[in-house]
């Protein structure tokens, strides 16, 4: 009996110490929080990705209201001087002509024996692919599932999905061109890494879709544009 009883002490002690252990190591947060599946997650980061970006917008709606009461003249100078490269900064919406090519992970159902599955699904470098190609077929706007890109855009791949300018999206990914819709198909035929993702997709699957369109919008971009180097341009 006495046996059980220092048993049962033992167990109190050790659930005891349990307890203040957790206690001192959430230091009064609750260490399995609900909603802490990785979709909420993903929702939540993508809500306030949306935020942030609404601030943004918000703040350069403020900063041309402040322009506006500048100097007229000074003001006139400057934005003459800053509209030649409004486009190439992807500053300004564009509409027009071009073609959009739609990626997308294999089915679930494909299942190769050896094969890694990493390579049933697509990667940044496969967007980055047809994104560098249709720049190098002559596409004047370029956006990822809407958003636009520009020189400074970072796409970052991240677990099962795409982080683009802070927003995660899941596949399939739609990368939309306005540009010489010539130009721009020579150029995917003409990759090798686009013809590689095209070839996976014939054995595999994965989703390779093109078509030309006959108007394409491009926002201008809604980001935060940062530099660390820069040069003064005559």
């Amino acid at each position: 009996m006495t046996q059980w009883r220092l048993l049962a002490l033992y167990i109190s002690i050790a659930c005891g110490f349990v307890f203040v252990s957790a206690a001192i190591t959430s230091d009064g947060w609750d260490l399995r929080p609900s909603g802490g599946d990785i979709t909420t997650i993903v929702e939540e980061r993508t809500r306030d990705a949306h935020a942030r970006q609404n601030t943004v917008a918000s703040l350069q709606a403020e900063i041309e209201k402040l322009g506006a009461n500048s100097d007229s003249k000074t003001l006139e100078k400057e934005n003459r001087r800053l509209a030649k490269y409004r486009d190439a900064a992807a500053m300004t919406e564009l509409f027009g002509p071009g073609v959009r090519v739609t990626l997308d992970d294999a089915p679930r159902s494909v299942e190769v024996p050896g094969l890694d599955p990493n390579l049933l699904v697509v990667h940044q470098q496969d967007i980055q692919a047809v994104v560098n190609a249709l720049w190098q077929g002559g596409a004047e706007a370029i956006t990822l599932q809407g958003q636009r890109i520009n020189s400074t855009t970072g796409i970052k791949c991240v677990g099962n999905t795409v982080i683009l300018n802070g927003v995660p999206y899941s596949p399939p990914y739609v990368i939309e061109a306005i540009g010489s819709q010539y130009g721009m198909n020579a150029a995917l035929d003409n990759s090798p890494e686009v013809s590689i993702f095209r070839d996976y997709s014939e054995r595999y699957g994965l989703g390779f879709e093109r078509t030309n369109e006959v108007e394409i919008n491009a926002p201008a971009y809604a980001g935060a544009i940062r530099m660390s180097h820069a040069r003064i341009l005559n």
